[in-house]
């Protein structure tokens, strides 16, 4: 991080406060796109009011020094004032368990943020990842915009985003499932948050492969959501793996489903998806792939979030 590009930085951020993010929750900085040079390494969030900073890489301590500088001037200007900032979290993500330091404001352990006016739960200081993937915002309203009266299969749950956008737009049912339990423990609180009915919710903690029968029992399905992570140690990885869920959507889907796959590695583009498709699953034809929000630019489109669209014909 050169004089230029923390320079570089600072305008964006004193220029995005200056917006007044207000209770949406949004990226403000975007690094990891490659789009200004010397900042790779680095994020910012707008969490609903507390700004979260990331650090992918450790700089040099001298340009460590510049970047605390540069985030307490931030704190102490007309533009943190105007914005209603809370608070201002900066993790190393580089660092073993990711740890986490408060740069101003009261630390909070748990936070409420806004995301197209439904509501999830954080956890601020203490994980690597927070509780909800900003970039995948569009997928989500897509989600809501197609769930009506429709059932709904949400694989690797994570803390149930899918599934609060799912309800919001009024599917039948959404059947959630995850090996990480205490994800699917927050992915209930987020239905609560937004009062939604249990009743049209299940959860499955189970890894995937061994849980095949449950989830068929609770299908069929009219949309499949597939968001898993690139590697899950003992249970996932994404070029090995994703294959065995493909060629299990004939037995799941309705006639006329819709399967939303998802891969978010820099090193996999949209044709590994469309490929394997056709090859495990032929019965189902691309359609489209969805925007990424514009707070994400990448200097290579298919370096960033893939969300694919496939329809039964």
């Amino acid at each position: 991080m050169t004089e230029t590009a923390l320079a570089t930085l600072r305008e964006h951020l004193l220029q995005a406060l200056e917006n007044h993010p207000g209770p949406e929750t949004r990226r403000l900085f975007h690094g990891r796109g490659r789009c200004w040079p010397g900042l790779e390494q680095i994020t910012v969030d707008w969490l609903s009011g507390i700004v979260l900073v990331m650090l992918f890489r450790e700089p040099e301590a001298k340009q460590l020094a510049a970047l605390y500088d540069l985030l307490g001037e931030l704190t102490r200007s007309p533009q943190w004032q105007y914005s209603g900032a809370r608070g201002l979290l900066l993790q190393h993500r580089h660092r073993e368990g990711s740890a986490s330091e408060w740069l101003a404001g009261e630390p909070q352990t748990q936070w409420q943020i806004t995301e197209h006016d439904l509501h999830y739960l954080l956890d601020l200081g203490s994980k690597q990842n927070s509780g909800l993937f900003l970039d995948m915002r569009l997928g989500r309203q897509w989600v809501r915009e197609e769930a009506r009266g429709k059932r709904v299969l949400n694989l690797f749950a994570y803390t149930c985003g899918f599934s609060v956008a799912a309800i919001a737009g009024g599917a039948e049912q959404v059947v959630n499932l995850d090996m990480a339990r205490a994800a699917l423990s927050r992915g209930r609180d987020n239905h609560r948050l937004n009062g939604h009915d249990l009743s049209r919710v299940e959860f499955l903690g189970h890894e995937l492969f061994k849980s095949w029968g449950k989830v068929r029992r609770s299908g069929p399905y009219d949309l499949v959501i597939i968001d898993p992570p690139t590697f899950q140690k003992g249970s996932f990885a994404l070029t090995q793996d994703y294959r065995k869920i493909l060629r299990r959507l004939p037995e799941l889907l309705n006639d006329n489903g819709t399967v939303l796959a998802c891969v978010n590695s820099p090193d996999i583009g949209p044709n590994f998806l469309i490929d394997s498709m056709a090859e495990e699953a032929p019965q189902l034809r691309f359609e489209r792939r969805l925007d990424n929000p514009s707070e994400f630019p990448d200097i290579d489109p298919n370096s960033d979030l893939k969300a694919l669209v496939f329809q039964v014909p």
